[in-house]
């Protein structure tokens, strides 16, 4: 019996499992495609041989872990993003056991792999004064810098994720009265979001240059089609160092498209919108997600201890009234 080669399970898997029977959303189709992207290019650069001709049995768990450990070594990624690329795996692994039981102890093995252990640090955000550098960066002056500063304001405003504000047409943009823009979020949930007076202002000038059809992005490449997700984030990396030179704090951070919609939580926030609106403003499935803002802003919880007022208590030190325990606290 011949091994099966890898190329016809990964179509299948893409076809019949997560486009026919899950009817998954285009946001986890990309997903699961950019891991196998890298896993592909990965196992033809390790054993020297095209993607095409790759078997079944070169992808067991000592190679996924070479993998992952690459991902985090290599390209930088972090402990949750390599979770997500573990989860594509698991995914896929479970659609080959079902469907190639002689494979079915090496996907076990697979299955059995566990996520990592991440920090929870607190999520990075961008105060006014660097928002306003941010957004005076670009050059008005070109089309290029028209495109990234109504994007860049868009993002701050709306909270929009990466693949979100990318997606976004022409068509799901609203300027008149009640002006919003409208999106496709996660689980396939449409959300509509205000728009500011200043935002629309800005939007109505780049509409007006813009002059496409409904269904063309409404922040294009230079070629007219999507932004991909790689050069949205050069895009904003390169209007923060053009920004740090105006505004220094930005030196310090690590600004990505995900901390422009950690901003627009956090401006929220600080104007005292109530948890549950910011929740449903960013697309959360509850607000136990939102909640990591209340963690972030130090200046909330200072404001919270001006409120308390001292004890007058002298702290004291424990003392443990058995040996035993004693022992114990001693560890």
């Amino acid at each position: 019996m011949s091994t099966p080669t890898l190329p016809p399970l990964l179509q299948h898997f893409f076809t019949d499992r997560l486009l026919g029977q899950l009817d998954a959303s285009p946001h986890t189709v990309a997903s699961y495609r950019d891991t196998f992207r890298l896993l592909l290019l990965y196992a033809a650069q390790q054993l020297k041989r095209a993607p095409s001709k790759l078997l079944m049995e070169d992808l067991d768990v000592n190679f996924l872990l070479k993998f992952l450990d690459h991902l985090e070594r290599d390209r930088g990624n972090t402990p949750r993003t390599r979770n997500t690329r573990l989860s594509a795996l698991h995914s896929f692994f479970q659609f080959v056991a079902l469907n190639e039981p002689t494979l079915a102890l090496n996907c076990q093995r697979i299955l059995a792999m566990p996520a990592k252990r991440c920090e929870h640090r607190p999520v990075e955000f961008l105060t006014q004064e660097e928002m306003a550098a941010l957004i005076s960066a670009p050059d008005p002056s070109t089309w290029i810098g028209r495109r990234d500063r109504a994007m860049l304001l868009v993002a701050l405003q709306t909270g929009l994720r990466n693949g979100e504000i990318r997606s976004l047409r022409n068509q799901d943009l609203e300027l008149g009265t009640g002006a919003h823009v409208r999106c496709l979020g996660k689980g396939r949930k449409t959300r509509c979001t205000p728009l500011r007076p200043d935002v629309v202002a800005i939007l109505k000038e780049w509409a007006e240059q813009q002059c496409g059809a409904p269904d063309d992005p409404l922040f294009p490449s230079l070629s007219g089609n999507r932004l991909s997700a790689d050069a949205f984030q050069r895009l904003v990396a390169r209007h923060v160092a053009n920004a740090a030179l105006v505004c220094p704090s930005l030196k310090t951070k690590h600004v990505t498209p995900h901390t422009l919609r950690h901003a627009a939580a956090m401006t929220l926030l600080r104007r005292g919108v109530d948890l549950a609106v910011i929740a449903l403003w960013l697309g959360h499935e509850s607000t136990e997600s939102t909640q990591v803002y209340l963690h972030a802003d130090m200046e909330l919880k200072e404001r919270a201890l001006a409120y308390a007022t001292p004890s007058g208590q002298v702290p004291g030190r424990f003392r443990p009234p058995d040996p035993l325990l004693a022992f114990l606290e001693s560890l």
